[in-house]
């Protein structure tokens, strides 16, 4: 690829909070109500009904939080990387509903320890009734969006339906919750947690003004025109995108991602991430991209001139924060493309560190951008691995899998304590890699990976150390609402 001679032009990040602010930020915004409702004055309740006014309060301004943790936000995802917010975003919806399971169960908890059929009675009142419809619009949409979403890859349905619907049910369940507090609320029918909430309602619409308004517009305003279409493997290719008479060069590093629709349907709830398989150093930029689903299976046959709409960049997947002795890239099918970006920069560069790259593919017709690679070899010191799964005749490189033997054999001559490594492949090469890689010295906060893969499956060490620190914040939620509900009682 030729190399632009302007100058290098480097990403601008704004405001990017790190992990431990965020989550104190997270925790305050959560338990703001309690905050304004705990010398608010209403009529007697009973220590159990505090814990369920308090879990309601809680978990609608959880839910209403989750519209920002969605990674399209720079200053919430550009410190975690999409991985990360996209595990807080899923560990998050889950103790919002069991909290909204709460709300009505404690709230007849009393009645209930009293004279049971009575408080059976009074749940089916909660759950009937008129004035508290709303409440169970909210458990029934956020049933429904949870469901939706662990059965996402399973469903007979686009992905662009299902994301549509998404965005429809957590407005349905937040505009249900919002009005269930104000309606019907003990601490919020008056006062400053009233007001609370439709600050709340305003800054949610916001949010979605800038998603679906403001963004498409700027689609529209600004976009890219695709250059060209190259065939790089079996069913993968490369985009190389050019910006519009209107639009300004991206400011990204190297490794990061961005959203990309095409044509006519540049909307937010029809792109898809993508990540840049190019250096800033270029004009342009290169996205490679395989065949894997309704998208990306028409992906090859769009037409140079097709109007582009990319929104980004986005994503740590970079070596901005890494000044490390060496470099370790792995790569896993089509995870080639964001390493193909880092090395691509790191050629343009000329970087003088010692470089090891790993690439995992099925097949050898699978491998992508060989002679490129084989290039670098002469700007860079760079040594290169390739495994393939399945043998084929003329193969000259490694039949297998990327185990401890051969990750030892790429370290080799290398400090592993004063290595980075990035990765980027299938989520089950990525937990045993990078496991493997601790087990072999290198320390986890320098093992990077990015996987575009939330639906779950095999967790590495990394991923449990990071759920138990979310954990550590519901935990952190429900502490607060015991001791609103004992201080009440106080």
């Amino acid at each position: 690829m030729a190399l632009s001679t302007a100058p290098r032009i480097r990403a601008r990040h704004g405001l990017r909070l790190p992990g431990p602010a965020l989550g104190l930020l997270y925790l305050v915004a959560c338990l703001s109500p309690l905050l304004l409702a705990a010398g608010q004055r209403v009529a007697p309740l009973d220590p159990w009904e505090r814990v369920a006014a308090a879990l309601g309060m809680v978990a609608l301004a959880a839910m209403a939080v989750q519209f920002v943790t969605s990674g399209r936000f720079e200053a919430v995802s550009g410190r975690l990387g999409i991985d990360k917010i996209m595990a807080f975003h899923k560990i998050a919806a889950i103790w919002v509903l069991l909290a909204l399971i709460g709300h009505p169960l404690f709230y007849v908890m009393p009645t209930w320890a009293e004279n049971p059929d009575l408080g059976v009675e009074r749940l089916m009142a909660y759950l009937t009734l008129p004035h508290y419809r709303s409440g169970v619009v909210v458990l029934s949409a956020l049933v429904l969006l949870i469901v939706g979403a662990v059965l996402r890859d399973r469903m007979p349905w686009r992905y662009e339906v299902w994301r549509g619907s998404h965005v429809v049910l957590g407005l349905v369940a937040l505009g249900g919750g919002l009005h269930h507090a104000v309606s019907a609320g003990r601490f919020s029918a008056l006062g400053p947690v009233h007001w609370l909430w439709w600050v709340v309602g305003g800054a949610c619409a916001l949010v979605v003004a800038v998603l679906y308004g403001w963004r498409w517009l700027q689609l529209h305003r600004r976009p890219w025109r695709l250059a060209s279409v190259t065939q790089r493997a079996d069913r993968m290719w490369e985009l190389d995108i050019q910006p519009g008479p209107r639009t300004a060069p991206l400011p990204y590093t190297a490794g990061q991602f961005v959203w990309m629709s095409e044509g006519r349907h540049r909307f937010p709830l029809f792109d898809h991430p993508f990540s840049i398989a190019d250096s800033p150093a270029r004009d342009g930029l290169s996205l490679i991209i395989k065949e894997a689903g309704d998208f990306t299976d028409r992906i090859g046959t769009l037409a140079p001139g097709t109007p582009i709409g990319i929104d980004g960049p986005y994503g740590e997947f970079t070596l901005e924060r890494h000044e490390d002795h060496a470099i370790v890239l792995l790569a896993g099918g089509v995870g080639i493309a964001p390493i193909m970006g880092l090395l691509r920069d790191l050629v343009a560069r000329r970087d003088p560190r010692p470089v090891r790259l790993a690439y995992a593919a099925g097949t050898p017709a699978n491998f992508a951008c060989l002679e490129e690679i084989e290039a670098a070899k002469e700007v860079i010191d760079l040594q290169v691995m390739l495994l393939s799964e399945e043998d084929a005749e003329g193969w000259q490189g490694v039949v297998g899998r990327l185990d401890r033997a051969r990750l030892g054999e790429l370290l080799d001559g290398l400090d592993p304590a004063r290595c980075v490594a990035l990765m980027c492949g299938p989520g089950p090469m990525v937990t045993a890699v990078s496991d493997t890689l601790v087990d072999l010295g290198m320390p986890m906060d320098k093992v990077v990976y990015e996987r575009f893969d939330y639906s779950g499956g095999a967790a590495s060490r990394q991923d449990r150390r990071r759920a138990l620190y979310f954990v550590g914040i519901g935990a952190a939620l429900a502490v607060a609402t015991g001791a609103f509900a004992l201080l009440g009682a106080g």
